[in-house]
């Protein structure tokens, strides 16, 4: 086990690292078209099988209440981003599936946000650097499978 401080530290860095490219990415976020909590939904909507999840398993994917998640996908079920319908192995379970004009839209999205985050990261570390602070970072979510 590490020492206390020195973890306290590491933690910190990594924080401040990242409300300092947060508020990079969000400054060139294209706003007019999505939120970046719309486009948060749709990215991990778009890395499962059928672009669906349920609304509870989506939230762990997400910084957001339960109650601010279900106002989020009214609101994208309302542009025709995604569709709601329940889950017919538990009645109780809502399933939230992304529309082709929602993959659409979350691709162009993309484009836009991709180039911010190679020219923010990619400009201050190497691609060895990234790699390792990928395997770190992927290590540090495992933690919290267990």
């Amino acid at each position: 086990m590490s020492d206390k401080r020195v973890a306290v530290s590491a933690w910190e860095s990594l924080f401040r690292a990242q409300v300092s490219v947060m508020r990079h990415l969000n400054a060139e976020f294209p706003t007019n078209e999505l939120s970046l909590n719309e486009y948060d939904v749709l990215f991990n909507l778009s890395q499962h099988p059928g672009w669906k999840l349920r609304i509870k398993e989506l939230n762990k994917y997400l910084l957001l209440t339960q109650p601010s998640v279900s106002r989020l996908i009214d609101r994208l079920a309302a542009r025709a981003l995604v569709t709601k319908s329940s889950d017919p192995s538990d009645a109780r379970g809502i399933i939230v599936e992304m529309t082709q004009a929602g993959f659409d839209l979350f691709r162009r999205v993309a484009v836009t946000h991709m180039k911010s985050i190679a020219d923010r990261v990619g400009a201050a570390l190497t691609d060895e650097e990234l790699r390792e602070l990928q395997a770190l970072t992927d290590k540090l979510r495992r933690i919290e499978q267990q």
